[in-house]
């Protein structure tokens, strides 16, 4: 498995997480680390990355059809 050159800090700066919630993420997934400057495998990234997005929740405005 390649890396990705991505550390946990990156991901958490680039995602506007925290290092302990990238950690979870990562804890969650069975994705093994030392610290916040582990360099994640290309696979393992892009698997803390999708888990990090499908937990932000959107700011958009509801649509005229979801209110009363």
């Amino acid at each position: 498995m390649g890396f990705a050159d991505y550390s946990i800090a990156e991901i958490a700066q680039d995602y506007h997480l925290t290092i302990s919630m990238v950690m979870e993420i990562c804890q969650r997934l069975g994705i093994s680390y030392a610290d916040a400057d582990t360099m994640l495998a290309l696979e393992d990234a892009k698997a803390v990355i999708m888990a990090a997005e499908s937990t932000t929740q959107p700011n958009d405005p509801p649509l005229a059809t979801d209110v009363p």
